[in-house]
């Protein structure tokens, strides 16, 4: 942008945003995957993830959610499945969840 020196052009820019919380759970034997996009990251969020994992579970077959240590993960009154188990990982512990683990 031109100006002249000594003094601060206008610079008008778009402060609006929205952010986007992405929600997923991967199957990698049976190739299948249960995930959200949602506006929020808390508890009640968390919950509806947990009904579409729910969902995707095979009949008959019982489901194991590896959770990191975010704090809605541990919400007290979280709703989960009868299918699914939750298993949250020990604190501090990067090595042992996958997604962390790239490179």
């Amino acid at each position: 942008m031109w100006a002249r020196r000594g003094t601060r052009p206008r610079a008008p820019r778009d402060r609006r945003h929205a952010w986007a919380y992405l929600f997923g759970a991967v199957c990698p034997e049976r190739a299948v995957g249960a995930a959200l996009v949602l506006p929020y990251a808390d508890a009640a969020a968390t919950g509806l993830h947990l009904a579409e994992i729910g969902r995707h579970v095979a009949p008959g077959a019982h489901g194991v959610v590896v959770l990191d240590g975010a704090g809605w993960h541990a919400a007290g009154g979280l709703a989960v499945p009868g299918n699914l188990t939750l298993l949250p990982l020990p604190r501090y512990s990067p090595e042992l969840n996958p997604v962390e683990n790239q490179g």
